[in-house]
Parts: C-alpha cells; sequence; structure tokens
C-alpha cells in the first residue's frame, strides 16, 4: 500500500472507519487504543476477511503508537461520552486530556501527518489539537459537516422519494443543535428543493437535521451513531489520499472567512492531498448569517471554556 492511516480508537465509529478504509484498498490502517486487546482483536478480526472481500490493504491494531510512524492522515476518535452526572465542564476537560495526549503521540511520529478530529466535543477538540500540534490549519480539521450533510441528503431522499445519489445539501456551524442547514442550496438532480417541497416540510427536514444524532441515541439507547460518522471519515480520506479536490463541509479553522476569525466552524472546504486546500466562501442572506455566527458563539463558548 501506498498510503498509511493511523485510527487512534477502536470503538464503533473508529474500527468501522478502519474496516471501510481498509476494505477499500486506500490505505494500510494502524489502530491504536488503551484498550490495546480490543484494538489487536479487532484488527484480527478484519483481516480474516480480507480473503473473502479480497482486499489488501492491512490492519493492525494495539495499544503502541510505534506503528503510527510515517502515516499520512491519523484520525482521532478516542474520548469519553458524556456520562449520567457529568458536567459539560468534565466532559471538556477529559477529552481536551486525552485529544492532546493523543496528538502528541501521533505528531512526535507522523510530523507530516493531517489530523482529522472525530472526538466530541468537535470544534474544541479541533482547537486542542491544533494547539497541541502547532499545525497549520490546512493539516488539521474536523469530520461534522460531512455527517451532517449526510442525514439531510437522507431525509430529502426520503421525503421525495428520490434517490440519494441525487441529492446534494450542506450545513454549515458548529456540531450541535446551532448547525446551520441550507436548504436554499440543497438540489435534486440540480432542481432547487425549494421547488419541490413546501416550506414547512423543509423546516422538518431542518430540524430533524439538527437533532439526527439524538435521533440515532435515543433509538441505540447505550451508544451513539457510528454506521455514517464513519463513512463521513471515509469519504474524507479518500478525497484526501486520492486528491480528489472533493469539496465537503468540515470544521475548518477560519481565518476571516464569513467574517469568523480563530474558531473551528463547519463550512464547506476543499479536500486534496495537501489537506484542506481552500475554505469555499457563498453568499449568504442575513438570516442565514445571523444563524452561522450564533453558531460560532456557541462553539466560542466552548473553546473559552477549554483548560488553560
Amino acid at each position: 500500500m501506498d498510503h498509511k492511516v493511523t485510527v487512534v480508537g477502536a470503538g464503533n465509529v473508529g474500527a468501522t472507519a478502519a474496516q471501510r478504509i481498509a476494505e477499500a484498498d486506500l490505505a494500510d490502517v494502524v489502530m491504536v487504543d488503551v484498550a490495546a486487546d480490543l484494538a489487536t482483536g479487532k484488527a484480527l478480526d478484519m483481516m480474516e476477511s480480507a480473503p473473502v472481500l479480497g482486499f489488501t490493504a492491512t490492519i493492525s491494531g494495539g495499544g503502541d503508537y510505534g506503528p503510527t510512524e510515517g502515516s499520512d492522515v491519523c484520525v482521532v476518535t478516542a474520548g469519553l461520552a458524556r456520562k449520567p452526572g457529568m458536567s459539560r465542564d468534565d466532559l471538556l476537560k477529559k477529552n481536551t486530556e486525552i485529544v492532546g495526549e493523543v496528538v502528541r503521540e501521533l505528531v512526535a511520529r507522523s510530523p507530516e501527518t493531517i489530523l482529522i478530529l472525530v472526538t466530541n466535543p468537535l470544534d474544541a477538540m479541533c482547537e486542542v489539537a491544533r494547539r497541541v500540534s502547532g499545525f497549520p490549519r490546512r493539516r488539521v480539521f474536523g469530520m461534522a459537516g460531512v455527517l451532517d450533510a449526510a442525514r439531510m441528503r437522507y431525509f430529502i431522499a426520503a421525503e421525495l422519494g428520490a434517490s440519494v445519489e441525487d441529492v446534494d445539501a450542506f450545513v454549515l456551524g458548529g456540531h450541535g443543535d446551532t448547525m446551520v442547514p441550507l436548504p436554499r442550496f440543497a438540489t435534486v438532480n440540480g432542481i432547487p428543493l425549494p421547488d419541490l417541497l413546501a416550506a414547512d416540510r423543509i423546516e422538518a427536514i431542518n430540524e430533524r437535521t439538527r437533532k439526527g444524532g439524538g435521533e440515532i441515541v435515543n433509538y441505540y439507547k447505550t451508544g451513539s451513531a457510528y454506521y455514517a460518522p464513519a463513512a463521513a471519515v471515509y469519504e474524507m480520506v479518500g478525497s484526501i489520499l486520492r486528491d480528489k479536490k472533493k469539496i465537503l463541509p468540515c470544521a475548518a479553522y477560519l481565518e476571516g472567512e464569513y467574517g469568523l476569525e480563530g474558531l473551528f466552524v463547519g463550512v464547506p472546504v476543499k479536500l486534496g492531498r495537501s489537506g484542506l486546500e481552500e475554505v469555499i466562501e457563498v453568499e449568504l442572506t442575513p438570516e442565514e448569517r445571523a444563524a452561522l455566527h450564533a453558531s460560532a458563539d456557541a462553539v466560542r463558548e466552548l473553546v473559552e471554556a477549554l483548560p488553560a
């Protein structure tokens, strides 16, 4: 394999992302987890599917960062989920510690790698990774908008009884209830969504998109979504390693774009072999811009609460 991808965190999201990347022969994959045997076992289980599925990429797993050396892309999914009785600040503090240590280990062995953050609270964890790594913005960004947009695209397709392949949409803002779906830019085989659906049905889709993660949690009871998040990671990694230059909504560090400075906020970007190659600015209505800035304010509150 020409490429190596490290996935830190062998839980549901990390392991499923590793599986998708390997099965597509995108790269050899190294999974790292504090539960070393879990990572080793999952990697072995996946490799035993290779003769059936016919992929040639290798997957290894364990608790040692040594095998991650020279990784082209590192995906960070490690972190705690919020538990009953745990405050937001408690979660922020613990995941800041986890992500900070993970990034230090990765950067020491792969100083030219590209970091994709998945750990929540996502936008704040991207800032932790940026500070710890010292990387330019093109090499540290987060997975959120690809997932949120995928949910929106599915909801549109289901509402219309149309093919998901024909639906395009994207979402701006932070990863959470303040995200900003933009139905004005959504299309079905080029036809603008407002030409196909009434305003109340569009708003219902917007609201379901905002609460998409919670909807899955309510069904799972004891866990959160992982198939779609892993697919979103896979698309981002594929665009980078294959230099596809896809325009995808990601959590990017803004430097004045959209009137925002020094924050990770979900916006459309171009992903290629060097990472985040361009932030795409679209003209927003005053209402859309206000909603984006309100979402950014929520991100700013989290960043200001980060441990020093």
